[in-house]
């Protein structure tokens, strides 16, 4: 069984904004949604776009030297 980053998506109360992605990242995007759905038995595949804010949530939460610099700057 594959094993993603991502689990299920949490409902939180979004903040909109608009970004413009390579058609790349969107073709990627899509087929991740794909295979979450089909890992986690889910019927439909989520929406890509909802993607983007768990897997920046979890590239900042592992990002090492980001976590030093926003201890540093939040004193």
């Amino acid at each position: 069984m594959t094993k993603l980053r991502l689990s299920a998506l949490l409902d939180d109360k979004p903040v909109k904004i608009t970004v413009e992605l390579p058609a790349a990242v969107h073709r990627d995007l899509v087929a991740y949604a794909e295979i979450l759905a089909r890992t986690s038995g889910e019927a439909t595949p989520p929406d890509p776009a909802k993607l983007v804010a768990p897997m920046l949530q979890r590239f900042m939460a592992t990002d090492k030297g980001f976590a030093k610099e926003k201890c540093t700057t939040q004193r």
